[in-house]
């Protein structure tokens, strides 16, 4: 019991990691500072190109995976890494290192779910490509994909911790998402355009 706890706890502090911000201070802006102020990639390729985007989103994914990759290597049961898996993404949009601020989780839960389950994460990313593609909308794409993954997980006939975890997830990703929702209803969400530096990030 000690060990899951301690193995849910660093899961935590993992997803934690603010890669937006360590990848902004880097290259010498502050992902909070600019644009819609958030952490995550579509905010940092906003504010510093797309090498930072890549990097943000690298590493959102990575810490996403590595807590559910080293709880199945480990042989913890399916009730504990789905226990590891929201611990992670809790972290990745409430992070004890800004205060319990954080970013939308959605890189996060990529990771998560592509140490879970990859046919899953097809569907909900086929999803997310296909509405950004259409509407250069990336929040209207991370919305969508996060309300296909219940769904997903279910066809997929995976534990029902995991349908579990799909649930909370897509119910912690549309809060997070709320003020996206506002904005879409009333047409005023910013539609996705590349920046190539710091200095032209609007939102």
């Amino acid at each position: 019991m000690i060990t899951e706890i301690l193995l849910i706890l660093g899961a935590y502090l993992i997803g934690s990691i603010p890669t937006g911000v360590i990848v902004g201070r880097l290259r010498g802006f502050d992902p909070r500072a600019v644009g819609s102020g958030n952490i995550g990639t579509s905010n940092v390729i906003r504010a510093g190109g797309i090498s930072a985007a890549l990097m943000t989103f690298a590493g959102d994914v990575l810490k996403g995976a590595i807590p559910v990759i080293v709880a199945r290597s480990a042989g913890f049961p399916v009730a504990t890494i789905a226990w590891v898996g929201l611990a992670t993404f809790i972290g990745a949009i409430c992070s004890v290192f800004l205060f319990f601020q954080g970013g939308k989780g959605i890189a996060a839960a990529l990771g998560i779910w592509l140490a879970i389950s990859p046919t899953v994460i097809l569907f909900a990313l086929a999803t997310f490509v296909v509405v950004v593609a259409i509407t250069r909308l990336m929040s209207l794409g991370s919305i969508v994909a996060a309300i296909v993954l219940p769904p997903a997980v279910a066809i997929a006939g995976l534990p029902h911790h995991y349908l579990l975890l799909a649930i909370l997830m897509t119910a912690l990703a549309l809060f997070r998402h709320r003020e996206n929702i506002q904005r879409l209803s009333r047409g005023e969400e910013p539609r996705f355009q590349l920046k190539r530096s710091s200095s032209g990030a609007t939102s």
